[in-house]
C-alpha cells in the first residue's frame, strides 16, 4: 500500500468528533479507524497493538538493537473537526499541479488568491477534497507517515532501530484528546505528534489556552409596561462583547499575538449565554484577558445588578514550551531529522495547541512535526504527497538518531 492509498483509505472512514456528546470518545464511529489501525499495526509486527475503553489506540515495535537505547514515541489523532461534515469523504488526486486555481467540483474553487502559498506547490501532487467535505488529513495524514515508517521498519527488517511506541488518539479537535491519554502505556522517553503542515516546521510552543462561558440573567415583562422595568438578556449580552476591544480578535491578530475570541451566542429577553476562548503564548497575557472579562462583568453588574451577569473560566491546554525548554536535544533531533530529509527547519510558535501540549506536561516531551497537509478544518485542505513521504522519512530519521543517543 502506498502513502496515497493509505491516505485516502483513512480519510474516507468517518471519524468527526462531536463536541455535544459528553462521552469518551465523543462519537463512537472513531472505534472504526481505531479497529483498523490495530489490525495494521499487528500486520507490520507490532503484537502488542491494541485500542482501550476510551478509543485510544498503544502499540510498540520491539527494539532490534544488540544495545538498550530511548524509546522515541510517534502520536498523531485519529478525529476530524466537527467545523466542516467529514462524512463521505471522497479525495482527489492532482498529479503535477499546474500552480493555478483547482476546480474541486460541487461548483467549489480552490482559488490562488485565496490561497496564494499554494502557487509554491506547483509540479507536487496534491491530495484534495470535492467541495463538499474536508480532507482529514488533519490528521490522518499523521497516521499515514507514522504507518508508513512502521511499514518501511517491517519490508526491511535488516533496518536498526530501538523501540518505537505509537499512539493513535480520539477528540484531539474538541480539545480533549490527552484526556485519558496513558503515559505510562505509551512508554517512551520522548515523542511527537506528527500534526502540522509544512514538513519543514517543528513546533516546540504552543499557545495557553482557555475557555469562557458569560450568563446573563434577564428580566422578561410585556414590552408595553417594560420602562424601567424590564432587563433584556439578549441586549446585555451584546454590550459585554461591545466591551471587548477589536484588536484582541482573532481576525485583527497574527504571530504570537493572543486573543479573546467569541465562538458561540444565544439568548433571549430572559437569558442568554455567550462563548469564548482565550489564546496567548505568555501565561502572564492570558490571566489578563481573564480578568479584563471579570472587569466587564463587574461593571455590567453594577449597572444592572448583582448577579446579572456570571463568567466562568475552564483551562484547556498549556504552552509545551515551558516543560520543552528542559529538553532541547528532543527539538535539535527533529531539527536535523527535517534537515536530513532536505529542508531547511522552521521553528514556529503553533498559534493553537495539539495533543502534545497537554502530553507534556504529563511528563512526556512532545514537540509537534509536520505531515504535509494544508486548509486544514475546511473543504479547501489538501495534502502534499510529496511531503507526505518526507514526513515518514523524517520518522525514521528520529528514529535513528534516538538510537545514538546516551541512556
Amino acid at each position: 500500500m502506498s502513502a496515497e492509498e493509505r491516505l485516502i483509505r483513512y480519510c474516507r472512514i468517518y471519524t468527526e468528533s462531536d463536541p455535544e456528546s459528553g462521552t469518551h470518545p465523543s462519537a463512537e464511529r472513531i472505534f472504526d479507524l481505531a479497529h483498523l489501525l490495530v489490525e495494521e499495526l499487528k500486520e507490520l509486527g507490532l503484537s502488542d497493538a491494541a485500542v482501550d475503553e476510551h478509543c485510544y489506540v498503544y502499540a510498540h515495535l520491539p527494539s532490534n538493537l544488540n544495545h538498550p537505547s530511548k524509546t522515541v514515541g510517534f502520536i498523531a489523532h485519529m478525529d476530524t473537526a466537527p467545523d466542516f461534515t467529514g462524512e463521505h469523504v471522497n479525495p482527489q488526486v492532482i498529479h503535477d499541479f499546474n500552480g493555478e486555481d483547482i476546480p474541486l467540483g460541487n461548483g467549489i474553487v480552490t482559488k490562488m488568491d485565496d490561497f496564494p502559498y499554494m502557487r509554491t506547490l506547483k509540479g507536487k501532487t496534491l491530495i484534495v477534497t470535492d467541495g463538499s467535505t474536508l480532507l482529514g488529513a488533519d490528521d490522518k495524514a499523521g497516521i499515514t507517515c507514522i504507518m508508513e515508517a512502521l511499514a518501511y521498519y517491517h519490508d526491511h527488517p535488516e533496518e536498526p532501530h530501538g523501540t518505537i511506541a505509537v499512539a493513535f488518539t480520539p477528540d484531539e479537535e474538541i480539545g480533549e484528546g490527552a484526556l485519558f491519554f496513558d503515559v505510562n502505556r505509551m512508554k517512551a522517553d520522548f515523542a511527537y505528534t506528527m500534526d502540522g503542515d509544512s514538513v519543514r516546521v517543528m513546533s516546540d510552543e504552543t499557545f495557553h489556552a482557555a475557555s469562557a462561558e458569560v450568563k446573563v440573567a434577564g428580566f422578561s415583562i410585556h414590552p408595553g409596561e417594560a420602562k424601567n422595568k424590564m432587563k433584556n438578556a439578549g441586549r446585555i449580552a451584546a454590550e459585554f462583547i461591545g466591551l471587548l476591544p477589536d484588536y484582541l480578535t482573532p481576525e485583527h491578530t497574527e504571530g504570537r499575538e493572543g486573543f479573546i475570541h467569541l465562538t458561540g451566542m444565544e439568548g433571549t429577553v430572559e437569558q442568554a449565554s455567550l462563548s469564548f476562548i482565550l489564546r496567548d503564548h505568555d501565561a502572564g497575557k492570558m490571566l489578563g484577558y481573564q480578568e479584563r472579562l471579570r472587569s466587564v462583568q463587574t461593571f455590567l453588574n453594577q449597572k444592572y445588578g448583582e448577579d446579572t451577569v456570571q463568567v466562568t473560566f475552564r483551562n484547556a491546554y498549556r504552552n509545551m514550551k515551558d516543560v520543552l525548554k528542559n529538553y532541547p536535544e528532543v527539538s535539535k533531533v527533529a531539527e536535523e531529522a527535517i534537515r536530513w530529509a532536505g529542508y531547511e527547519p522552521e521553528t514556529v510558535a503553533v498559534r493553537g495547541g495539539t495533543d502534545g501540549s497537554e502530553i507534556s506536561f504529563m511528563g512526556l516531551p512532545c514537540p509537534n512535526l509536520g505531515n504535509g497537509g494544508g486548509n486544514f478544518h475546511g473543504r479547501y485542505e489538501y495534502c502534499v504527497l510529496e511531503e507526505l513521504e518526507a514526513a515518514s522519512v523524517i520518522i525514521r530519521r528520529i528514529v535513528e538518531k534516538t538510537a545514538e543517543m546516551p541512556l
